[in-house]
């Protein structure tokens, strides 16, 4: 009896899955509805599979193996036609909606705003580049620093000026926010061997707050080292530097000065590029900009860096990076560049 049953049951459930099946006026909804009564018919607590498991109990001993895979083997066979109808369902559900929400990816957007880099970002990226191509890698170090490499390996004794308090942002007697990225070039040293040309652009901290400096702000320091290095490469190859970044027309003006790292020592200065050294306010009517400082590798920190001072010479150059873009899209306070005002931020698009 049981057996009539089940078969009775088998057939007529995998006949109504091939109905709903075929019957493709049928919305998403409506078959997920019918599979979902199929189930409860099935297997629900009231259900044929259940109840005639629960009859399992009046079935002789000899019987009830038999019965028992019967009803294993119908149940097997409706749930996979259910989960075969389902897996369908879903497609079909997938598909009309990539249909209906497709996006036509060719046709041009509407009001849609661009943006721009950073001012500093975008010096960083075009000195960086300009670099690369000469020949330079780019290296990075901590932004927290020992006195060592700040001060000592570049040859600031324990009593120089920069050594302050209120110039140096000091953690404790022997650990400090650096103040410059020299700090990465005496890092290097200890680690390459000549010859290399090495750029480090970073932050650097100092405690100084004005309308043209500020506690936290950038540089971009270069080193290179090699044998028979001269004055006149260090020339030559900071003309060519100014010369891309501010255009081929730039005058670049060449200034003793002194470092305690490199000796000889100049200042470089670039024509200003909003008047073109006629003079305006931007250069306070000198028609040229201090741009950065450079010099000969002084060879005490090349033998504490380990470096024979006698076989090699090595050139050195530093740019403050918030200076330089300030230089390059005339902005007049170094504020702006954090204050993250939308209106000033639009400009530099």
């Amino acid at each position: 009896m049981i057996k009539e049953e089940l078969e009775k049951l088998k057939k007529e459930v995998l006949e109504f899955v091939e109905e709903i099946r075929k019957n493709s006026q049928d919305s998403i909804g409506e078959i997920k509805k019918k599979i979902n009564d199929i189930k409860v018919k099935v297997f629900g607590k009231s259900g044929s599979i259940t109840t005639m498991s629960k009859g399992m109990k009046d079935i002789s001993p000899e019987e009830r193996p038999k019965v028992g895979a019967l009803i294993n083997e119908v149940k097997n066979a409706i749930s996979d036609k259910l989960t075969s109808l389902e897996k369908e369902c879903e497609e079909r559900e997938l598909n009309e909606k990539l249909e209906n929400e497709r996006i036509d990816i060719s046709e041009p957007s509407k009001g849609v705003v661009k943006g721009a880099l950073h001012p500093i970002s975008d010096v960083i990226d075009r000195l960086t580049d300009i670099c690369v191509s000469l020949g330079f890698s780019v290296v990075e170090g901590p932004e927290i620093e020992s006195d060592y490499y700040n001060f000592e390996a570049m040859n600031i004794p324990k009593n120089h000026p920069s050594r302050d308090m209120q110039d140096t942002f000091f953690i404790n007697d022997n650990i400090l926010l650096r103040s410059q990225t020299s700090a990465v070039q005496a890092r290097e040293m200890e680690v390459r061997k000549p010859p290399f040309k090495i750029i480090c652009p970073g932050k650097t901290y100092r405690n100084d707050s004005d309308s043209t400096h500020s506690p936290v702000f950038h540089q971009m320091e270069g080193l290179v080292v090699d044998e028979n290095i001269s004055m006149a490469d260090l020339k030559v190859m900071l003309t060519t530097l100014m010369k891309r970044l501010f255009g081929e027309d730039t005058t670049i003006r060449f200034r003793p000065s002194f470092f305690p790292f490199t000796e000889p020592s100049i200042e470089v200065d670039v024509s200003c590029p909003t008047c073109h050294g006629a003079g305006c306010s931007q250069c306070k009517g000198t028609g040229m900009l201090e741009l950065l400082g450079a010099g000969i590798v002084n060879p005490k920190v090349l033998e504490m860096s380990g470096i024979d001072s006698k076989k090699y010479r090595g050139f050195a150059f530093g740019f403050g990076l918030d200076r330089t873009a300030m230089i390059l899209n005339s902005i007049g306070n170094i504020r702006n560049l954090y204050k993250n005002d939308i209106r000033f931020l639009e400009q530099m698009k």
